[in-house]
C-alpha cells in the first residue's frame, strides 16, 4: 500500500471544533507538521475534511 505525506499549512485557528479534532487524530498539532499514513479510505475522508488546511503529498 503506497504511504501519503500530510502537512498542516494553515492554522487551526477558526477552524471548526470537527476540523479541530481531525486535525488531531491525524497528529497535527501545529503549522508545519508532517506525518506519514497509509494512502486507505479513512485517511482520505479525514483529509477531505480538513483539506483546505493540508497538503497531501505521495511518499
Amino acid at each position: 500500500m503506497a504511504n501519503v505525506k500530510v502537512t498542516l499549512v494553515k492554522s487551526l485557528i477558526g477552524a471548526k471544533p470537527n476540523q479541530k479534532a481531525t486535525a488531531a487524530s491525524l497528529g497535527l498539532k501545529r503549522v508545519g507538521d508532517s506525518i506519514i499514513h497509509a494512502d486507505d479510505a479513512v485517511l482520505g475522508g479525514k483529509v477531505k475534511v480538513i483539506s483546505h488546511l493540508v497538503k497531501k503529498e505521495n511518499v
